[in-house]
């Protein structure tokens, strides 16, 4: 087998299906990519065996369909120190040994035999399948993905969930502290369905799919497979019925705070600096302004910023963990923010001001005990 690929092009292929690839694999065969080539088609896949990824381009030349599975550590580094020119590839069909030509000269290297690598799953009778812009599909990502947890023994709260209505579509995750919610009305599903898609293939997702696509998701109990132009990716889902968010979402919060997003997220980073273990920062709220409060009694320091706002409510100081807040202001779009809450023991709800059509965006964060 013997096909003629631009290098530059090459690359940027085996980048997007490399994310998929593990660092270590206990399967040999998982360091490799994957080549077929069908007519002047070549699809390039990288596999973890619970996400694999497929990448589709266009070669110069090919003299027949084949398939093999070739190192891919070495050749993305070669190809990271080549200027853009045809790069020929010579395969052995019986051996696997590999041949790359440049312009200015060749190596050699032993590939393994294509049968062995994982295969695509197909999906069960009763899969259902919907399709959205990639714009909603990372944003919803992108809105939830940093609300994920990292526990082991809860691994329904270590993804994304798609919550998949007739009229729309929900984001959400949570890891019990903090809850991201991000809904979507202009996505018509016409069912309502739901799934949760773990943090590898969420995070694979918002770094390599293109903006401006359409995809189609396609779903069963166990897998979903995400396809855009050039690009598809087939993951293991996460089993498990997910908490009921919903229910944690108070709805009776009658003390509302406006404020700068940014010069309250910036207050609470520096005062975070003076603060303890526990990353406890504590909010005093009044008529026209927000005192963050951090202090270190192991350390004797402490630190006091004043942040103007408009507070609709009684005077209360509640507690809140820094790192929590930072994350939940980063992932906000909005330049001024609207908390509310109720007491200093309940959830808070920081709503985006600034709200744009067909978009609906909540962020909770659980108090700490002042």
């Amino acid at each position: 087998m013997r096909f003629v690929v631009s290098s530059s092009d090459l690359l940027g292929r085996l980048q997007v299906a490399g994310r998929a690839i593990a660092s270590k694999s206990p399967v040999p065969i998982l360091d490799n990519f994957l080549f077929s080539i069908t007519g002047k088609t070549l699809s390039i896949t990288g596999s973890d065996s619970e996400v694999i990824v497929v990448t589709t381009m266009e070669v110069n030349e090919s003299d027949k369909d084949g398939k093999v599975a070739i190192p891919g550590g070495k050749l993305v580094e070669y190809l990271k120190k080549l200027p853009e020119q045809p790069v020929t590839f010579n395969i052995n069909d019986e051996t696997f040994a590999i041949e790359i030509a440049t312009v200015s000269g060749k190596n050699n290297q032993v590939g393994l035999n294509a049968n062995d690598y994982p295969q695509l799953q197909s999906l069960g009778g009763e899969s259902q399948s919907f399709s959205l812009s990639s714009d909603v599909l990372l944003a919803g990502i992108s809105h939830t993905l940093f609300a994920t947890g990292n526990d082991e023994l809860r691994p329904i709260m270590n993804g994304v969930f798609f919550d998949i209505e007739p009229d729309g579509i929900t984001f959400v995750a949570t890891d019990s502290h903090i809850l991201a919610r991000y809904t979507r009305t202009d996505v018509k599903c016409g069912f309502k369905s739901s799934f949760v898609l773990g943090k590898k293939p969420a995070a694979l997702l918002k770094n390599i799919m293109s903006a401006g696509v359409d995809v189609k998701v396609t779903y069963d109990s166990k897998s979903a497979i995400f396809e855009a132009d050039k690009f598809k990716m087939t993951c293991r889902l996460t089993d498990g019925n997910y908490p009921q968010y919903r229910s944690v979402i108070p709805t009776n919060n009658p003390f509302r705070v406006m404020v700068n997003r940014q010069d309250l997220s910036n207050a609470i980073s520096r005062s975070a600096l003076f603060s303890d273990g526990t990353e406890l920062i504590r909010l005093e709220l009044s008529s026209n302004s927000v005192n963050v409060m951090a202090q270190d009694l192991d350390f004797s320091c402490s630190a006091n910023e004043v942040v103007a706002c408009q507070y609709e409510g009684e005077q209360m100081v509640i507690g809140i963990k820094s790192s929590y807040f930072s994350n939940i202001m980063s992932n906000m779009n909005s330049s001024d923010i609207e908390m509310q809450l109720s007491d200093a023991s309940r959830a808070v709800i920081v709503l985006p001001v600034d709200k744009k059509e067909n978009e609906d965006e909540l962020m909770l964060i659980m108090p700490m005990k002042v």
